[in-house]
């Protein structure tokens, strides 16, 4: 049933107005399992929107579709000191299965560098084989202590890229290609603005040599990051010979490694739209894209019509 009361005021109180729109708006709901949430067919239909346009631009780039495992062995993390140390606090862990405990823990698939790269070992066994270039769109699972719908669940969907290549600067390549195809993405298909560049060393991906970013900032004077591309440092992943580092069979090249990139966008540029591209009158609706909205609800907390965004925007 639609609910006749009045939004909380956007300037009051941001949190407390966006989970209202997203509530009321049949978007999505609090699921019985604390810290994850069911995406309503609304709010699905926008993922799908979303998800078929930025599949064509994986596409032509070169990028194919696959799928890997949910679950991960825990020794593929552990040969990784600096994935650990990213991951550790947010994995979780199935220790038992089929009423038995398991010989080795699997890991909830938090990120799948890992396992995919134990894949890329078998796939590529010469410099011919390269570049290899995968997507994956998939659910990821961390253990988030504070959620928001959307934006931060202990489930979530995402797509990430995952790429192979002779040489660092192909891969550096591949992952600048990336950062320009979710601008793009945003900024023409969501009318969306971000700011884009080179995250500080804190802020970079556990193993990663560079992490780039989307930001978007919020109208709660708040910036949040839309879209993710990495190249790998050299020693991404251990004992595989397609391994960032590891050798490559190539003329006069014995020595040369494996370079790799990943890239990475996840449902939270939802949340990023909607809190981006809301109205500063009334009590703060939302101006919805039409390649955006998934449908023509009444319940749904916006008016019809396109609307550009615009406005000025300061970095993270």
């Amino acid at each position: 049933m639609a609910d006749d009361k009045k939004l909380t005021p956007r300037a009051e109180d941001f949190s407390a107005w966006y989970n209202e729109v997203v509530l009321r708006a049949e978007l999505a709901d609090y699921s019985p399992v604390r810290g994850c949430m069911v995406i309503r067919p609304n709010g699905y239909g926008i993922w799908e929107r979303m998800q078929r346009a930025l599949d064509d631009k994986f596409k032509a780039t070169g990028h194919q579709n696959a799928y890997f495992p949910l679950f991960i062995p825990q020794s593929f993390l552990e040969k990784e000191a600096a994935h650990v140390e990213g991951f550790a606090p947010e994995t979780a862990v199935v220790t038992h299965g089929g009423g038995k405990k398991l010989d080795e823990p699997l890991i909830v698939r938090p990120t799948s560098e890992t396992i995919i790269y134990a894949m890329f070992a078998k796939w590529v066994h010469s410099y011919r084989d390269l570049p290899l270039l995968i997507n994956q769109w998939a659910n990821v699972v961390r253990w988030e202590m504070r959620t928001r719908l959307f934006l931060r669940t202990l489930e979530f969907l995402w797509q990430e890229g995952h790429t192979a290549h002779v040489t660092h600067d192909e891969a550096e390549i591949e992952t600048r290609k990336m950062l320009g195809v979710y601008r793009d993405f945003m900024e023409g298909w969501m009318a969306m603005p971000v700011i884009t560049g080179l995250k500080t060393d804190s802020e970079r991906f556990a193993g990663a040599l560079r992490t780039y970013s989307c930001e978007a900032m919020m109208q709660d004077n708040k910036a949040l990051q839309a879209g993710t591309a990495r190249s790998c440092a050299p020693n991404k992943t251990q004992d595989a010979p397609a391994r960032p580092g590891a050798p490559l069979q190539a003329p006069a090249a014995s020595n040369r490694s494996v370079c790799a990139s990943n890239s990475a966008m996840s449902q939270a540029v939802w949340e990023i739209y909607l809190t981006t591209t809301s109205e500063a009158r009334g009590t703060g609706r939302v101006v919805r894209n039409p390649s955006v909205s998934a449908c023509n609800s009444s319940r749904n907390s916006a008016p019809q019509e396109r609307t550009h965004t615009s406005g000025n925007t300061r970095k993270k």
